[in-house]
């Protein structure tokens, strides 16, 4: 029995208009031969398509790792940088001051510790001609050893006040472009705040969020493919968060794209990712079969007084395997390959190949 479901009002005027066809073409092209096929029921992959977005596998977002304000800006948004360009300068007057301060306090330290060393020295002489006690020369020992620990501790700090002076000038970390500025002139940074965003253009790959209730279905040999330059293509490699978001009830899937795949692509394209798990059995009609106008979607019947115009409901396109028709149509009737031949009075059905 044929499945039924109600057309609307603009494509049943649709359907009306088709069935007219034969009378505005009786004289035309009387007797064409058109082709046909069986529908039929086979086995198709039972998958399903999402939408996904490109990504860049390297992605950094270089963060201030001193205080100060923004001086100079040297990238933009779209610029290509080189490892160790300059991408922006921070304000280091007052870490010049402190690596002076800290410079003066190690000049400090070995003063310190060459006077306590001459003491030491002396009371070393002296303990040994009798004149002082152990106990002072143990307390000019310490204040040795003190002063050593003094110098080293200053030291350390002019180390710490020379490479933060040096972090006032960020370079980009490899080679790539600029995504993203997260900072303006005059603005103050603070160690952590974002400042430029750098991606390197390959390897790029697929990001999709697929629902939580679809993603235990996916197993390690389900078939995973997306959408570049109208072909599907299978990922490098892929990999699942092993949580799902909290919020969305999403799952992360990330498939690598190999560089020959991906060398058209930029991050943030979107893109179809398809997943397919194993097949089921459904009933699809050839996409040429088809014959769309508005809102009415109908294919041509066979019968035994000729071509029939019948709307129908489809589902999902399974490529070259054909298209899943729901209703409409039953297993067994035939269909015409070229739906507007099939229009013209008298066209006769051949069998062709489906």
């Amino acid at each position: 029995m044929v499945p039924s479901f109600h057309l609307t009002s603009r494509a049943q005027a649709g359907l009306i208009w088709l069935a007219m066809l034969p009378v505005a073409f009786a004289q035309a092209q009387p007797g064409v031969q058109v082709p046909v096929a069986e529908v039929r029921g086979q086995a198709v992959s039972a998958g399903f398509e999402m939408d996904g977005v490109i990504q860049p596998v390297r992605q950094s977002t270089v963060a201030a790792q001193a205080s100060g304000r923004v001086l100079n800006l040297a990238v933009k948004v779209g610029d290509r940088v080189r490892s160790g360009q300059l991408l922006l300068t921070i304000d280091d007057r007052e870490l010049v001051a402190s690596v002076q301060r800290s410079r003066a306090q190690v000049s400090q330290s070995e003063a310190e510790l060459r006077n306590a060393q001459q003491h030491l020295e002396r009371t070393r002489e002296l303990q040994a001609q009798g004149f002082v006690s152990k106990a002072a020369l143990d307390t000019a020992q310490n204040q040795f050893n003190g002063a050593q620990a003094g110098k080293e501790q200053a030291s350390a700090g002019a180390r710490q006040a020379a490479l933060a002076q040096g972090h006032t000038r960020v370079v980009a970390p490899y080679d790539g472009w600029v995504l993203q500025t997260h900072v303006n002139l005059g603005d103050l940074a603070m160690p952590g705040t974002p400042l430029v965003t750098v991606y390197a253009p390959q390897p790029l790959r697929a990001v999709v969020q697929l629902p939580a209730s679809r993603a235990q279905a996916i197993t390690p040999a389900a078939q995973v493919e997306v959408m570049v330059g109208g072909e599907w293509v299978a990922p490098s490699s892929r990999s699942s968060m092993p949580s799902a978001d909290p919020v969305a009830q999403t799952v992360e899937w990330r498939l690598d794209l190999g560089p020959k795949v991906s060398q058209t692509l930029l991050p943030g394209a979107q893109v179809r990712v398809r997943f397919a798990a194993g097949q089921s059995q459904r009933m699809v009609l050839p996409a040429s079969a088809v014959l769309r106008r508005g809102e009415l979607t109908a294919v041509y019947v066979a019968t035994a007084k000729g071509f029939v115009l019948r709307a129908v409901r489809l589902g999902a396109d399974h490529g070259v395997q054909g298209v899943e028709v729901l209703a409409g149509v039953s297993a067994g009737e035939r269909v015409a390959l070229d739906p507007v031949k099939a229009g013209l009075s008298g066209a006769q059905a051949v069998t062709g190949v489906k």
